[in-house]
Parts: structure tokens; sequence; C-alpha cells
């Protein structure tokens, strides 16, 4: 009954876009171009670059201020990424956004954490020549909220009913124009304010309880049809004015990944959970439908890998850092400085490149990705271990897709940990080699993650 739509005289209804593919010649193929029809016709900019960045989220939560972000900015450049993401937490006045119960809908700057506004922060990460982006949430609200007091009639509940609130919050009715102009005008304030914010975390938390539309009145089977249809009224509109700003579609556990959305967006969120373990299937499941660049893999605390093990993960994505900086001894920040610099070298390979699954996680003790080329002079094998049990690895080769039998290629190790030596030797091996015989990666519990870079000798 939720989907019955009724319609006016003379009104069009559009039925949702329905895309598939088939292949005769195994899911590879079909994922494969599947990827490369998404990057030429579907997501925003396909074909264009990546940010990487530095989000202060797991670093900070809700706790910080001026002087703590600007150290982070700071840490940005001396990591080596392109952006500073500003998360979760720098609005609210009246009902001052301090943890996820109040404040959404009152999108003014918090003046005891940020006196100076957003616009300082621009300037700053200006000076250490990186880009600044920010954390949104703007389909949602607060009930503590001066939007709130001031629009109960914008709120989706149903009249007589108790409010029932997901993450202390409540959903804006985007199916009413008058919603769908504020949304716009939060995404729109911004960067008039200020012109040279980079990026947008497109946030969504909270799903719809207790369904009511107060503007669709008598039409309430219209409600979820409607809410959808508005939300990409608003990002055509954000589209029309700022075509390339790249904006990442979030949501809790991954509940916005779909290709209807994706227009207007340039990655999406793949889940909350960056566990790297768990990271190595979901990313894999994912790339059965969805190109590297659009997933967007953040190096975080989770987990009890190693920080190679998460890096070398987060690097099968649009890498980002969830870290603080000033923790990471010596050694460590060594190692990412120059894992970001190899990922750099390597980001057209893995965004533009031919994604070929080598090794299953399912059923296997690791995991092997591997990227090639569109020219085929350049590859990329990620292999993870996701087994840690006794002797569990690689004890065989892995046989190696989409090179070219006759032509010679290097085999390197990257992103070997500093004072460490490579437990794949560099050596040269023929296209034909590689792909009949393969190569073992020696991945084992003390070598968890290996990344080998493929060069045409």
């Amino acid at each position: 009954a939720a989907a019955a739509y009724k319609l006016a005289k003379s009104e069009v209804f559009t039925t949702p876009k329905f895309w598939y593919t088939l292949s005769s010649k195994g899911k590879g193929t079909a994922s494969r171009n599947l990827h490369d029809w998404s990057r030429s016709y579907k997501i925003l900019d396909g074909k264009e670059d990546r940010l990487t960045l530095l989000n202060n989220w797991e670093a900070t939560y809700f706790n910080f201020d001026e002087e703590k972000l600007k150290v982070l900015i700071a840490d940005s450049k001396k990591l080596g990424v392109d952006m500073f993401l500003l998360d979760d937490g720098w609005f609210g006045n009246t009902y001052p956004r301090n943890n996820d119960d109040a404040a959404l809908g009152d999108w003014d700057v918090n003046k005891k954490k940020l006196p100076n506004g957003i616009g300082t922060l621009v300037k700053t990460a200006k000076d250490n020549q990186v880009k600044f982006g920010i954390w949104i949430e703007p389909e949602m609200v607060s009930p503590a909220s001066d939007l709130y007091k001031k629009h109960p009639d914008w709120v989706i509940k149903q009249p007589g009913r108790a409010e029932h609130y997901f993450r202390n919050q409540l959903v804006l009715d985007l199916a009413n124009p008058k919603v769908q102009d504020f949304v716009y005008g939060v995404v729109d304030n911004l960067f008039t304010e200020n012109p040279e914010l980079a990026y947008i975390k497109w946030d969504c938390n909270a799903v719809i309880y207790n369904a009511y539309s107060n503007y669709l009145k008598d039409k309430q089977n219209n409600f979820y049809t409607d809410y959808v249809n508005g939300l990409y009224k608003v990002l055509e509109r954000i589209r029309v004015k700022y075509p390339k700003v790249p904006m990442m579609l979030c949501s809790g556990g991954g509940g916005r990944v779909d290709y209807g959305a994706l227009k207007y967006f340039t990655e999406f969120w793949p889940s909350d959970n960056t566990d790297p373990l768990e990271r190595v299937y979901m990313q894999w499941e994912y790339s059965y439908f969805y190109p590297a660049l659009t997933i967007a893999a953040h190096v975080t605390d989770w987990g009890k890998q190693p920080l190679k093990y998460r890096t070398d993960v987060a690097m099968m994505g649009r890498l980002g850092f969830d870290i603080v900086v000033k923790d990471l001894n010596e050694k460590d920040l060594a190692f990412t400085q120059q894992a970001i610099k190899n990922y750099n070298a390597l980001s057209n390979t893995i965004w533009q490149g031919d994604q070929y699954r080598l090794q299953n996680p399912w059923g296997n003790d690791a995991a092997s990705v591997m990227f090639v080329n569109k020219n085929g002079n350049e590859a990329v094998v990620f292999n993870y271990s996701v087994n840690s049990r006794y002797e569990a690895g690689t004890h065989l080769p892995i046989k190696l897709k989409g090179l070219q039998a006759g032509q010679n290629y290097k085999v390197e190790e990257i992103n070997v940990y500093p004072d460490k030596k490579p437990v794949v030797e560099t050596a040269v091996y023929s296209g034909d080699f590689l792909m009949q015989v393969g190569i073992n990666p020696n991945v084992t519990a003390s070598n968890s993650s290996v990344v080998l870079k493929i060069t045409k000798a």
C-alpha cells in the first residue's frame, strides 16, 4: 500500500529507472562493464580525481574548539592528504550541538566553539595548502531546536501519536516544497558565506517512523515517493548552482547506496563499521556493483589490525583518515606519509582501472584484489589476511588477471613498513607466467597485508 500513488488529472508519473547488465563471461566482466558504465554515465564526475582527507570525527567527536581544529588542519598537511573534513558538532546556539540530542535544523555556527565562524577554518586550511570540507545532515531535525519550535508542521509524525526518535531526531517532510527550499538553503548559505568550501559530507542518520505528511493531507500513500522526489529536486538545484563540488552520500550503515542518488554525489559511505577486517568483505561485495572511486574507505582506530593493514584496506577505495595524527609514533607517521604518496601515484589505476577479484575472502585465508590501468602499463594487487589461525596465509601462488601475455612486468612490494624487509622480492616476469602460474604474496600472520605494484618492464 505504501507504493500506491494517487495521480491528479493529467499528472505524469515516472517510474524509477532500473539498470541491469548481462555477461556471458562471468561476474567479473559484468561488474567491470557496470563500473565503466557508471563512471561514464552515472556517478558525478566519474572520470575525475577524488580528494584524500582527514576527518575529525573519531579524533574529537563533538568535543572541539577552534584551536583543536587548527591543529588537526595542520595535521592534514603533515599527513599529506588533500583536505580536512569537519564533522558533526559545529552548529547550534540556542541548543548547542554538544551531543546528538540537539540542534539539527539550526545550521548557525556555534559561537562558543567557533567564535570566528567557518571562514577562519577555511582560511587556516588554505594557509596549510589543504582544502576544507564540512558535515551536514539537512533532512533532519532535533526536537531540541529552534526549527522544531518554529515549524512543527514540517516534521514527519502522525497526529495524536507519541514521537518516536531514532538517534534523538526526526525527519523533515521533503514532500513539502517549503522544506525543500529550507534544505537547499542550508547548502546554499554555507557556500555563499564560504565560497572556497571544497566538500560536503551529507549524512542521514534516521529512518522514518510514524510516517505522515502534514503537507500531503489526503494523499498519504504518495509520501515515500514524494519524499525521494523532493530530495532529488533539492539535489538537482544544488548541482545546477554547484555542479562540481564533491559530496559524500553518507548514511549510518550504508543505508543510501543507490545509483538514483549517486547521480548527485561523487562517493558514498559503505558502513559505520570501519573495522578493516570487516571492510575487506564489505568492499569485496560492494565492488560487484560500484567502482572503487565511489567507496569512501577510512583508516580509523577500529579493529585489532596494525596501521599498515588498516591503510592497505582503505587504499582499495577513496582513501581517508579518521585518526589522531599526533598519537602516531615516528614509524607509523612515516609509513602513513609514504602510503599516501604511493596511493596518489596509483590512484588513476585504482579509480579508473579494471578491477579483478582474484581470491575470495569467503572460504580462503587471504583475499586478493587487483586493479589494472586501462592502458595496461600498471597494476596493483592488494592482499589481506582474513584468518589469524596458526599458519594461515597464502601457501600457493595467486594467478593475476588483465595483463598482456607477451609483455614483461616488474613486480615490487610497496607500503613496506619502516625497518621491515619486503616479503616479495622485486623481479621481472612475463604476463603469461603471472596469469598462468601466478605469484605468492606471502601473506602470513606477521605480514597480514601485502601490496604489490606491477609495472610493464
